[in-house]
This record gives C-alpha cells, sequence and structure tokens, in this order.
C-alpha cells in the first residue's frame, strides 16, 4: 500500500478500495471460470512448504523458509502490534478418530509458538492472540486445558503475547464498527470487538479443512469467528426481542446461518430481510462480508494434519488426514485458492458446485475485487503446486452432511 493510505482507510473503506488504488503496483488478472470474476481482482503470490511433523524446529525452519520465499514480514510487523486470528472452532476437549483437537480440527500449538516465534524475531512490538469461544474463561485457561503450553507460546514470542477473547467487547470501552467496503451481500457492516481496528496488522492463522456449510474453511471462513455472540449470538431479552448479552455462550445460528432473528437495535441490520433465509445463500456471503470488512495483511495455513468431510467431529464421517503442508500468502482469496487446488479441488467451481454446498466464498470475494481465485494467474513459490496435491475426496463425494453450528 502506497502513504496516502491510512489503516483507518483500509478498515472503513475496505481492502477492495485499497486494491484497486493500487492496481498499479499489482498484477492485473483476467479470469475466465464460470462464476463471476473481477478484471481488477489483485493476484498476490503464495508459498508452499512441505512439513513433516510439527516438530518444533523443522516447523520453525519451513515457515522461515515460506515467509521469506514472500518476502519476509519484518517491514510488516516491526514496531507494530500484531494481532492472530486463532481458529479454535469447537474448543479443545473433543477428539477426532481418537486424536487431540490440535492435530485434527485446531491450528497446532506448535505452529501458533512458531508464529510468535517468527513475528517477535521480525520486530513486532505486541503479539496479540485471539479467538471467540462459548467458554466465559480466559482464552488461555481454556487452551491450557487442551493441552497447550500456553508458557511455552508465550515464551516462543519473547514475552510479548497478549491473549484475548472477542466474544463480547472484553476490556474495551464499547465495540467498533468495521464497513463492508462494496456495500455488503447481507449486512452492510459489523459491530466488533476492538482489537479487530486498535491493532496495525492482522493475521489470519487458520486450519486447511473441509467445511460442512462453507464447503472449505482456510484463511477466509475462519473470520466468521470474528462476530461476537454478544450481538450476533441467539440472545433475546425478557420480550423475546434480540438484546446485547456481554455473558452469552450462544452460537450465531439464529441470526446468521438461519436469518431467523436480526441483531439487535442499534447493529447494523440486514441489507434485505426479505431475501434467501437457506444457509447455503447466507454462509458463504456473510463469510466474504466479514473478509471485506476486516481486511487481513497475512495469511498463515497449517495443513500439516487436519480432517476431511467437515470441520470438526460433531459433523458425520469426518477422517483424519494428513497432508504435511503448509501455506503463507498476503491475500487470503489467492492464498485459499491455492489450499483449494492442493485439496483437490477447483476453487472457481460454481456456486453449489463440490466442494461447495452452497454458494462459492472466494468467487464472492473475486467478483469484489479483494482477490484473484484463479489458479493460473497466482504465482506459487516453494513446493510446486504439482507437487503439493493431496486430495481430500478423490472420490468427489462429500462424507459429512450440513449442520448449523
Amino acid at each position: 500500500m502506497n502513504g496516502q493510505y491510512t489503516r483507518r482507510d483500509v478498515l472503513v473503506r475496505g481492502a477492495a478500495f485499497v486494491g484497486l488504488a493500487t492496481a498499479g503496483d499489482l498484477r492485473t488478472i483476467r479470469a475466465t471460470a464460470a462464476q463471476p470474476q473481477s478484471k481488477t481482482a489483485p493476484s498476490l503470490p503464495v508459498a508452499i512448504e512441505r512439513c513433516a511433523s510439527y516438530e518444533p524446529q523443522l516447523l520453525a525452519a519451513r515457515l522461515k523458509k515460506a515467509l521469506d520465499s514472500i518476502g519476509g514480514i519484518e517491514k510488516l510487523v516491526r514496531g507494530k502490534t500484531v494481532t492472530v486470528k486463532l481458529n479454535l472452532t469447537g474448543g479443545p476437549r473433543r477428539k477426532l478418530g481418537g486424536l487431540p483437537s490440535y492435530r485434527t480440527y485446531h491450528v497446532h500449538p506448535n505452529f501458533v509458538a512458531a508464529t510468535c516465534a517468527s513475528l517477535h524475531d521480525a520486530g513486532a512490538k505486541k503479539i496479540v492472540l485471539i479467538e471467540s469461544c462459548y467458554d466465559a474463561r480466559p482464552l488461555e485457561a481454556i487452551m491450557g486445558d487442551g493441552d497447550w503450553d500456553i508458557a511455552g507460546i508465550n515464551s516462543a514470542g519473547g514475552g510479548k503475547v497478549h491473549w484475548e477473547d472477542t466474544r463480547n467487547k472484553g476490556a474495551w470501552s464499547g465495540y467498533s464498527r468495521l464497513s463492508v467496503p462494496w456495500g455488503g451481500y447481507i449486512y452492510p457492516a459489523f459491530d466488533l470487538n476492538m482489537r479487530y481496528e486498535k491493532t496495525d496488522v492482522f493475521v489470519s492463522l487458520a486450519k486447511m479443512k473441509d467445511h460442512a456449510n462453507a464447503g472449505v474453511t482456510m484463511s477466509v471462513k475462519n473470520l466468521f469467528g470474528i462476530a461476537p455472540t454478544s450481538i450476533y449470538g441467539d440472545n433475546f431479552d425478557g420480550a423475546g426481542k434480540p438484546a446485547v448479552n456481554e455473558k452469552s455462550l450462544t452460537p450465531r445460528g439464529e441470526t446468521f446461518h438461519r436469518g431467523t432473528r436480526q441483531p439487535p437495535a442499534g447493529a447494523p441490520q440486514e441489507l434485505d430481510p426479505e431475501s434467501s433465509r437457506t444457509w447455503s445463500h447466507r454462509v458463504p456471503r456473510i463469510t466474504a462480508d466479514l473478509f471485506g470488512a476486516r481486511p487481513v495483511d497475512l495469511c498463515l495455513v497449517d495443513g500439516i494434519e487436519s480432517n476431511r468431510g467437515g470441520e470438526g467431529p460433531w459433523v458425520r464421517g469426518v477422517q483424519p488426514i494428513q497432508p504435511h503442508l503448509l501455506f503463507e500468502g498476503r491475500n487470503g482469496v489467492c492464498t485459499d485458492a491455492i489450499c483449494m487446488a492442493a485439496m483437490g479441488y477447483d476453487p472457481t467451481a460454481g456456486h453449489k458446485e463440490f466442494p461447495f454446498m452452497g454458494e462459492n466464498h472466494l468467487a464472492l470475494l473475486a467478483d469484489k475485487g479483494i482477490g484473484t481465485n484463479v489458479v493460473e494467474e497466482i504465482e506459487v513459490r516453494g513446493l510446486p503446486l504439482k507437487e503439493a496435491i493431496h486430495p481430500f475426496n478423490p472420490t468427489r463425494r462429500r462424507v459429512g452432511a450440513p449442520l448449523f453450528l
């Protein structure tokens, strides 16, 4: 980004604004996929590395190599507050195929530690690890119960690591209202925990997985969890009206997935309350809106060990899988498109075409100029894509069934 645009410009006006404004510095692409694609969607490189395990030294070396191959992160993070959105959906206590959550459907704590170490080494001033949990305890206590080495992660970050649960306003005085740059598919803006605005750099640290509603979940779908349950959870007052509840531990099913409840008065309302109430229409579009409202500066995707058929053990038939891959990129749509290709999927597949159970959220973002989802237009660095392909569903049949979680 050139110097005339501030971080506030990006947050309020959105990544599409900045992408278009700096088009002279980015490669213009022409997409040919079945879904409508923006001719102004930028293409930024994506790094792939093979990583055989979560052994700390090996993981640190592979992560450094990947980050170096996309230009390093020192200029991005030196002297800055860096906020890292983790993918910890479903809590840490459930096992999948007899394996702990961090070896299947959560980012691995060793990956988190390696990320914190990389940020510290690159000169980050403060590192904030965040997630929205259905648990009132502090985030680090929740993950400590999941056998995470919290002290080790804090040490890896050189004592600069802080933990925050963004399910409500937390210690902040209120919420930040961040607008969707194109006006929104479902919502024009969201009221979010202020941490999402009060940071210099935003990182999506995601898991490479199938998803029962969205088809896949990586760096883009990871942001579905940034909406606070205090506002977007299924909360009602004594009269049965939607209400803000700072103690809420309820999911967003009524508001986001099914659309049977509007956000509380005072929060941004849906653009069209008469639009489709189906999850296949709403989940991908809300995913795109959230990613547009809170642009990501760096995408890190844990594909070393994962699961296929859904996003967690609550989806029928999910199975562990070990692709032994990690991915890094500066554009979420580009990064996820390459992840999808490595999974054996077509990121330009049409709405409701395999692997998308509903609409293609990457195509929705590409159409608004956020990033290209056309694999041929994305430069891959490190491990060649053809050597990284690890089919998640080689029979092209989804194992799980959609659930509203």
